[in-house]
């Protein structure tokens, strides 16, 4: 029996700006996660009317 793992939009976001960052710069492992995070917390906190 498999049970599928349930992934949240915040993992989802997080891994696809590690994508972009891992592609685009010669980053890797825990500093690309380590940024990726701080992007989302700056991307998350643009007023509304902003973006």
């Amino acid at each position: 029996m498999t049970t599928a793992a349930h992934t949240s939009m915040y993992e989802r976001r997080l891994k696809m700006v590690e994508e972009v960052l891992s592609e685009r710069t010669e980053l890797g492992g825990k500093v690309t996660r380590d940024l990726a995070v701080h992007v989302l917390h700056a991307l998350d906190h643009i007023p509304e009317r902003v973006r």
